[in-house]
């Protein structure tokens, strides 16, 4: 950060003129005040990041000083310095608010540690204020990605919300971006400066849940060798994510129920009843009415915990996103991973956007960041885009080629064995003519594909080119109809 400014704040000028010039010495900026109201225009004229003012002034004491300081500007640190250094002035002045107490006469060499302490402490407010801010433009609204219908809905819906202290229920597939939407719904409310506190229910023990959830106190139980704040305590006054909310226990369930109606529970062990002010975010991949009928999740809780239910939709039914979605990935991982891969092709873009992505926009952040890694710098091609993503372009082609009929139909049962005369030659070729396998890809028993080979007179290592995908029909009436 910038040179400090450090105002002393003394009624002798000895004091002043000698702690001016060893603070200068240690490179921080210096002013001083002779009196409390001097001190007080010097801290409205100019910025003042450390002030060390003595106990006793002509005019105000220097309790009255902190007092109006915090008031002005709370960043500001004072330091008290004082020639009557008992411990009732110490105390007092440390409950007005005072970083530290320097009694006089002081040294200067412990002057100089208190005063860097206190430079510490700015430093790290300060960074704690900028990464702050950072997450914070991280998660606004308008960082999400995707300009497609179902995820403007989402967005509008976000922004409706998120002042709101209403319980809401995330649901999607996974990796849809739950996790996110959650970030975004307190990073864009009220909350936003106190803590988010995610707990994710499938991932923890079901016997440690409870205590993670709620907190212990000491002995209650084998290992508990201290009292432990639980994951509500931490968030109070903030928001609690309760991802993959349908694995909890039913047991569990009841003690949530309790939290959610009361804002209120006791620690594993004790009797003290705690109360919270947190908001919570639940989110789940599973269809949790199905888990109602089937008696494995609460009615009553999922009543509550449903209050504005938020559907986050798959990357298949949003496609227009995915070169958007790409776009960002492929800038973070060139950043991040010192590369220049600078695009992709047009055909290698086509099968991206028509691939369905099972793992969602988890799947495709994965795999651009492991494109950017292997690929360096260039353009993506189909190339070096992974077997699945082509294999499925492969499928998509041939359902197309099967609806393609002329006026006196095809001969199905010569169709079929082309089909799968192409399918055997292509396992063998990818196996490098090993039938077992071959066999293994095709999902057949050796011996089966043995015999087909036989019957076809086909030796399995003479074949290892690359076949055609689909060789077109002979009718030479359905190339009438492609001109």
């Amino acid at each position: 950060m910038s040179q400090l400014h450090v105002l002393i704040v003394d009624d002798d000028p000895a004091v002043r003129d000698v702690l001016q010039e060893a603070l200068m010495q240690e490179e921080y900026n210096v002013s001083t005040a002779e009196d409390g109201a001097a001190a007080i225009q010097a801290v409205k004229e100019s910025v003042v990041h450390i002030v060390i003012t003595d106990f006793q002034l002509p005019d105000i004491d220097g309790l009255a000083i902190i007092d109006r300081l915090a008031k002005f500007d709370a960043k500001i640190i004072p330091i008290m310095m004082t020639g009557f250094g008992t411990i009732e002035t110490a105390v007092r002045a440390m409950k007005s608010g005072a970083f530290d107490f320097i009694t006089k006469p002081f040294d200067l060499e412990t002057v100089a540690v208190v005063v860097r302490r206190a430079a510490e402490v700015l430093r790290l407010r300060q960074e704690n204020h900028l990464l702050r801010k950072a997450v914070r433009d991280q998660y606004r609204l308008e960082q999400m990605i995707g300009a497609s219908e179902p995820i403007q809905h989402v967005m509008e819906f976000v922004q409706k919300v998120a002042d709101s202290d209403s319980t809401v229920m995330i649901q999607g597939e996974s990796g849809t971006g739950k996790e996110l939407v959650a970030r975004m719904l307190h990073f864009n409310s009220l909350r936003k400066d106190r803590p988010l506190v995610p707990v994710n229910c499938g991932a923890i023990p079901e016997n440690l849940l409870e205590s993670e959830l709620f907190g212990h106190e000491k002995g209650s139980f084998t290992g508990a060798t201290h009292a432990r704040m639980g994951r509500f305590e931490l968030a109070n006054g903030g928001t609690i994510f309760l991802d993959e909310i349908g694995e909890m226990s039913l047991p569990l369930q009841v003690k949530l129920l309790r939290v959610l109606q009361e804002r209120e529970f006791e620690r594993v062990g004790g009797n003290r009843t705690i109360h919270v002010d947190v908001r919570i975010v639940a989110a789940t991949n599973q269809d949790l009415e199905t888990l109602v009928e089937e008696k494995r999740f609460r009615k009553d809780l999922f009543y509550r915990l449903n209050v504005i239910p938020i559907v986050i939709p798959p990357l298949r039914e949003r496609r227009s996103d995915i070169p958007l979605l790409i776009d960002h990935f492929l800038a973070r991982f060139n950043q991040t991973k010192h590369s220049e891969v600078s695009g992709l092709a047009p055909d290698a873009l086509r099968l991206l956007t028509e691939y369905d992505w099972p793992g969602n926009i988890r799947e495709l952040e994965n795999m651009i960041e492991r494109l950017v890694v292997l690929k360096k710098h260039g353009v993506l091609s189909i190339e070096d885009l992974p077997e699945k993503i082509c294999r499925r372009s492969s499928g998509a082609e041939l359902k197309e080629q099967f609806i393609r009929f002329s006026e006196d139909g095809i001969n199905l049962s010569r169709e079929v064995e082309q089909y799968e005369k192409h399918l055997i030659m292509e396992a063998l070729r990818k196996a490098n003519g090993v039938t077992s396998r071959a066999a293994q890809l095709l999902q057949l028993n050796r011996t089966t594909l043995v015999e087909k080979l036989k019957r076809r007179g086909v030796d399995p290592r003479s074949h290892l080119e690359t076949l055609p995908l689909w060789p077109r029909p002979s009718s030479q009436k359905i190339d009438d109809l492609s001109t």
